[in-house]
């Protein structure tokens, strides 16, 4: 909730210059993410809720300078799939995002009654994957070094708090004046493969255990919990596809408030409130 008001303070000050200008957003929608776990390019097996508020400033009457924060949750688990069943791993992690973006409207809400919309930007998101045991104690994983992080082959532990690039698109529709429903999907370009824990090749057992503890090689495998009980791979067998890095993304509904009373902008110049009648 700190977060959230520290990040909202940005841009709902704007309201005290031009409230004509600012729209006050809410999202609803789902939650999901593409990596090791979950191979599809978009799925909504294993997706989640999620929510998000913000605020709009339009520049233009199609072009607007966005902040949003969104949470969510993103979960992956091996049993799903078909090509890494014997693997067994799983993961989930809470999802907190602040994003800043640039949106257009490729048609003017002010003259049609609909128009698709595109949008980009830059934001910063937060996770830590954990997963249950096979006693059913949760632990987080990112501490453990699952693949060795800390001390084999240079391999360095992955931070919490990283950068990714939104960018998507939708459908807005113009309720009136004052209100604007639109329905999006944005994905986010990520530069970690550690969303969900798994990203190259599994360290030796022996050193994992003695540099990490025996918890970091119980969930780097967890095949032998299967009734098979196959044995920890070999030291640097593939674990994962370092090569393509995890992705996450949102979809749903956002529906947006004008702040203030009156008509838009008509004319798209700071000052200049004339209002002439809709045409659709």
């Amino acid at each position: 909730m700190k977060k959230l008001i520290f990040y909202l303070a940005f841009f709902l000050p704007v309201s005290l210059v031009q409230a004509q200008q600012v729209w006050l957003t809410t999202f609803g929608g789902i939650s999901n993410y593409q990596g090791d776990l979950q191979d599809k390019k978009f799925t909504f097996q294993q997706s989640h809720l999620a929510l998000g508020i913000g605020a709009s400033y339009e520049i233009t009457q199609q072009l607007y300078v966005t902040g949003n924060v969104k949470i969510g949750k993103l979960s992956g688990d091996d049993k799903n799939e078909t090509k890494n069943v014997s693997r067994n791993l799983n993961f989930t992690t809470a999802l907190s995002e602040f994003n800043l973006s640039l949106e257009y409207d490729l048609l003017n809400l002010n003259e049609q009654p609909f128009t698709p919309y595109l949008f980009a930007g830059i934001a910063v998101y937060h996770f830590n994957p954990y997963t249950f045991d096979s006693l059913g104690k949760k632990t987080y994983l990112q501490p453990l070094g699952t693949e060795g992080q800390g001390f084999y082959n240079g391999r360095t532990k992955y931070n919490l708090t990283q950068i990714s690039i939104p960018f998507g698109g939708g459908i807005k529709l113009a309720i009136n004046e004052n209100i604007r429903i639109g329905v999006e999907i944005g994905f986010r370009k990520l530069f970690t493969d550690y969303i969900d824990d798994v990203s190259s090749t599994y360290a030796d057992k022996t050193l994992l255990i003695a540099s990490n503890g025996q918890t970091a090689a119980n969930l780097a495998f967890r095949g032998n919990e299967l009734k098979t009980g196959l044995l920890y791979p070999a030291a640097n067998a593939r674990r994962g596809n370092a090569g393509s890095k995890d992705w996450y993304y949102f979809s749903g509904v956002s529906i947006s408030f004008r702040l203030g009373a009156g008509g838009n902008n008509r004319t798209g110049v700071a000052g200049n409130t004339s209002c002439p009648t809709r045409v659709y």
